[in-house]
């Protein structure tokens, strides 16, 4: 297991660390609980470790172009200094991971997902092999000597600001900008995954523990750990990669049609569009839906099964837990289509206890995102 450069101040802290996508991770901490530090990021704000997600830089001029063909993205739309959140498709339609692509002024920063570096590096040189083969100008650089840490809640900007020396209120949410953080040049984009404002730092790695001790010097600022992420961004609505989507789930059964944008869906050119856009103009080929849940009783988990009010079958949870904020079960699973209308009753098998549920929207948990 590799260790994020912050690994012994997590262990000074009271971190609980746990194996996560190859990685010790802190799960939560000695003096706040999951629920503590839940609340806490809701409320004020909370430093989370983000190191171990893979961070790439996209070169050459025909950057976007090649992009273009391995994500659902429309890149020649971004203007510098936004981003947006796209996904890794394959031959079949399927979702190979999520991922966030900032438009730079000289490529394209790219940030994915810790358990799936290894599949997208794979997946990635493969492509960009053959694109180069055809003539094309591009290149990925692995970025390996940046730390990333995500400040996220309702006092996040409050915190950053003392330390940018300058208000944020004019940085929009998936805007990213070159900024000094005490004195230290980072990359700084207002984007996260708890469903609240907040920031993601790139740091130059010998500074990653400087910055994130400034940052806690704040009264607001707590650490947050694997656990309290989890709920938030369930909450939030929010896809697990490995849970919530995989290589056999399409965008549009994952609910992430509004990833594709009008321009992609008029002329494809990325892996898998045929059937991806046959999905789009007929929603009967649409086998699936993901959806949101309400659950009675004991909180469902991953694979509890999903059934009808017959008691058939009809799909499986991917994510669920207790709603700190709302007090009541949430969960998020696919069904078979025809059954994921918001208002649908429903039933949940929990260690063989069938419980009601009923679909609900999504977010569980309204957005506070900067507008």
């Amino acid at each position: 297991l590799k260790k994020t450069a912050l690994y012994d101040y997590h262990v000074e802290q009271g971190g609980k660390m746990v194996p996560f996508a190859g990685y010790y991770m802190p799960v939560q901490y000695k003096g706040m609980g999951m629920l503590a530090s839940h609340i806490h990021t809701r409320e004020k704000a909370s430093i989370f470790d983000v190191s171990h997600m893979l961070q790439t830089r996209v070169v050459g001029k025909d950057r976007k172009k090649f992009f273009e063909t391995i994500t659902v993205a429309d890149l020649h739309q971004i203007p510098v200094g936004q981003g947006s959140l796209s996904v890794f498709t394959n031959e079949q339609g399927g979702i190979i991971d999520d991922t966030i692509i900032m438009q730079q002024e000289d490529c394209l920063y790219v940030v994915s997902n810790a358990g799936c570096a290894e599949k997208d590096l794979a997946h990635i040189r493969k492509h960009l092999a053959e694109f180069q083969n055809k003539g094309g100008d591009v290149d990925v650089q692995i970025i390996d000597d940046h730390s990333l840490i995500a400040i996220q809640g309702p006092t996040a900007a409050a915190a950053l600001e003392k330390l940018v020396g300058q208000s944020l209120s004019d940085f929009g949410f998936m805007h990213g900008r070159f900024m000094e953080v005490a004195g230290v040049p980072c990359h700084i984009a207002r984007s996260g995954y708890t469903g609240e404002d907040g920031f993601e730092l790139s740091i130059p790695t010998p500074e990653i523990l400087n910055i994130t001790q400034k940052l806690m010097a704040n009264p607001d600022v707590e650490l947050a750990g694997l656990g309290a992420r989890d709920s938030l961004r369930l909450e939030a609505g929010l896809c697990l990669y490995g849970n919530d989507l995989d290589e056999t789930t399409t965008p549009i059964e994952a609910g992430l049609t509004w990833t594709i944008p009008k321009s992609r869906r008029e002329t494809g050119g990325f892996l898998g569009d045929s059937v991806i856009l046959n999905q789009i103009k007929d929603k009967k080929s649409i086998q699936r839906r993901r959806v949101g849940l309400f659950v009675q009783g004991a909180p469902a988990r991953d694979g509890a099964e999903i059934l009808d009010k017959e008691g058939q079958v009809i799909g499986k949870i991917t994510s669920g837990c207790p709603s700190p904020i709302l007090k009541k079960n949430i969960a998020m699973g696919y069904v078979k289509s025809g059954f994921h209308k918001k208002g649908t009753e429903l039933s949940v098998k929990v260690r063989n206890k069938v419980q009601d549920a009923v679909i609900t929207k999504m977010p569980f948990v309204e957005a506070n995102y900067h507008k």
